[in-house]
């Protein structure tokens, strides 16, 4: 008989591949793929093409994809105006993996669905791509709670045109829920307030949806996602999350 054969080869999808060394998420990963942005052994890298952690060299935007990521970490932000929620941008200094404390900083760490500079609130940041493709995938359906100040009074016949859906730059946007603000009537100030609830998450979406009709967002807020609320994370700090806090985060609020 033959010698002993070595082990065989453990092939995994190259965007899981990716997410799981905590670079970015699958789909963010799908979508530096079809940049050109990935590499595998030298040649352009294809969606679902199938690598091998252990012979394939895997480079996305130009460094080393290295190894797996075996200890999985995920921190609840209270993220400040004025933060992109981007590992770097040539234009602004400013973003929230500034604002990691040690040994958080020297993570590869990316967001889970994000905010824009001018919003504030609840972000999950992770090096676990599985989780983070469960947060952000429309498919999950997982309710995120924001609360808006507008420039004006909200008009109660605006509410159901935006949660029958709007489009806007060619996308349809569309709120699970609004709530004015339940003193909408004792103050001007209450009555520009309300609570929104998003099931999906497009880029600016609420700050557009209330666009289109004739309004301006001038103060945007999440609070919560899923069923995990943001509490006593003072604002520019963060906390790692327990496995509770993330089954939290993935169970959706009744309603």
């Amino acid at each position: 008989m033959g010698g002993a054969q070595g082990a065989p080869a453990l092939f995994m999808r190259i965007q899981k591949y990716i997410s799981q060394c905590g670079i970015c998420s699958r789909r963010a990963a799908e979508k530096k793929i079809l940049e050109g942005a990935v590499t595998v052994n030298g040649e352009p890298a294809r969606i679902g093409q199938d690598v091998d952690p252990e012979k394939d060299r895997v480079e996305v935007d130009g460094a080393a994809a290295r190894g797996v990521v075996s200890e999985k970490t995920t921190l609840a932000m209270n993220k400040p105006k004025g933060y992109l929620c981007s590992n770097s941008d040539p234009f602004d200094a400013k973003t929230v993996f500034g604002l990691l404390p040690p040994p958080f900083d020297k993570m590869k760490l990316f967001c889970c669905g994000r905010l824009d500079k001018n919003s504030q609130g609840l972000l999950i940041l992770t090096n676990d791509g599985e989780l983070a493709n469960k947060i952000t995938h429309p498919s999950s359906g997982i309710i995120k709670r924001y609360r808006v100040l507008l420039n004006r009074p909200l008009d109660p016949s605006v509410i159901p045109v935006l949660t029958r859906g709007v489009v806007s730059e060619g996308e349809r946007l569309k709120a699970l829920k609004i709530i004015p603000h339940p003193s909408a009537g004792s103050s001007e100030e209450d009555s520009r307030r309300a609570e929104v609830w998003l099931e999906q998450g497009r880029k600016r979406e609420i700050r557009r949806m209330f666009e289109v009709m004739g309004y301006f967002v001038k103060e945007l807020k999440r609070f919560q996602i899923g069923s995990f609320v943001l509490r006593k994370i003072p604002e520019g700090a963060c906390r790692v999350l327990s496995d509770r806090d993330i089954e939290k985060i993935l169970r959706n609020p009744a309603f």
